[in-house]
């Protein structure tokens, strides 16, 4: 998938999740609303996958008291955030790496947009149990990412060809639509819906609830138990 450390893949970064990802900013507003159902106005929140601040800043308007920990592996995304922040990023901290590179906690609540996809599936169980220790009991956890049906290879190419098909209407140019499907099929460990819920609760999140889908993206919310 895209190298987030090429210079013109951070430049762009902003326009693509709208184009790509169908309701990106009501799927934003309701990954904030979910975790303002159970946090204090003071709520320190763990956003994983966080180069680019796109989430931060939604989050950090809609809520003024909350703080946030930004993690993200790429140092050119992190700066993208900072300035994507710009008068709000006094109140996050940026953290270069991956889950091991995040703060003890116990954190409020914490999320993962758009991020869990790019992990192979025993990478993903370490980073959700990782998440999980680092949460209050009770603490509200919000994913969504690329979950895709796929009892068989013709499900999938059905679903990843409506991706395309959003991604084209959208106005990505076809050529880079159809090249995305293949470097999904290909590079992505993806995951189908029941596989994701499963690795959830298997991390020890309670009340699992879908809350979200869009093609081939899918959103769940759970509670540390």
């Amino acid at each position: 998938m895209s190298d987030f450390s090429d210079p013109r893949i951070v430049a762009g970064y902003a326009e693509r999740p709208v184009r790509q990802v169908p309701g990106f900013h009501g799927l934003q507003r309701m990954a904030g609303l979910l975790i303002a159902e159970r946090v204090p106005d003071d709520a320190h929140v763990l956003v994983l996958g966080a180069g680019g601040g796109l989430e931060l800043k939604a989050f950090a308007e809609m809520q003024p008291g909350w703080r946030f920990c930004g993690v993200d592996p790429s140092a050119e995304m992190l700066a993208l955030a900072g300035r994507t922040l710009g008068p709000l990023a006094p109140r996050a901290s940026l953290h270069h790496g991956y889950i091991d590179s995040a703060p003890a906690g116990p954190f409020d609540a914490a999320t993962c947009i758009l991020t869990l996809h790019f992990l192979p599936e025993e990478e993903r169980r370490r980073t959700l149990a990782q998440v999980h220790e680092r949460l209050r009991p009770g603490a509200p956890f919000v994913v969504a990412h690329h979950s895709v049906p796929q009892r068989d290879e013709a499900e999938k190419a059905k679903w990843l060809a409506r991706y395309a098909a959003f991604a084209i209407a959208s106005g990505v140019p076809i050529s880079d639509a159809k090249s995305a499907i293949a470097d999904i099929s290909k590079r992505l460990p993806l995951l189908s819906p029941e596989q994701d819920e499963a690795m959830l609760r298997e991390a020890g999140f309670n009340g699992v609830e879908l809350f979200y889908a869009g093609f081939t993206f899918r959103g769940w919310v759970g509670y540390k138990g």
